[in-house]
């Protein structure tokens, strides 16, 4: 099932966050399509750690310096999920994973907590593991919510 924005009718402002991370983050990937997030991005701000699902600070690494470095990854794994024969949809699959209902707003910056905890079942009998969080972070522009950065596969357990 596709979940819906649970800030819609209360708080524009975590409701654009939540379309933008959750929403159209999630079609764009399992379409391959990064031309729905590009304008998502402050390009001359963006960068990214990987937290290696470490909650040790010393073992995080500088993930992306650029967007474009973030955009070829982005593309590379969506592409491999597109190739993938999956025994259920992986849109509702991956909704059914996803969740975001932290978002810190401040001065025109936000910090948004997106949580994956759940598995895609893959049509040869396996599964896609989804178990990490990432924190991304935001800021307010004259074209909206754009995502600055990001910390990702930060340790999440249920």
């Amino acid at each position: 099932m596709i979940k819906t924005n649970p800030f819609t009718g209360t708080d524009n402002d975590r409701a654009a966050i939540w379309d933008m991370l959750v929403a159209r983050d999630i079609k764009a990937y399992c379409e391959a399509d990064w031309s729905q997030v590009a304008e998502d991005f402050v390009e001359d701000e963006f960068y990214a750690i990987n937290a290696n699902k470490s909650d040790n600070p010393a073992a995080w690494t500088f993930a992306f310096s650029s967007l474009a470095d973030y955009q070829e990854e982005w593309l590379r794994q969506a592409k491999v999920a597109q190739e993938t024969v999956y025994s259920e949809p992986l849109e509702p699959a991956v909704h059914a994973a996803t969740t975001l209902n932290d978002i810190s707003i401040e001065n025109g910056r936000a910090i948004a907590r997106k949580q994956f905890c759940g598995s895609i079942q893959r049509a040869d009998g396996g599964a896609d593991e989804l178990l990490w969080q990432s924190l991304y972070y935001l800021k307010h522009t004259d074209a909206g919510w754009k995502i600055c950065g990001f910390t990702g596969y930060l340790p999440y357990s249920a």
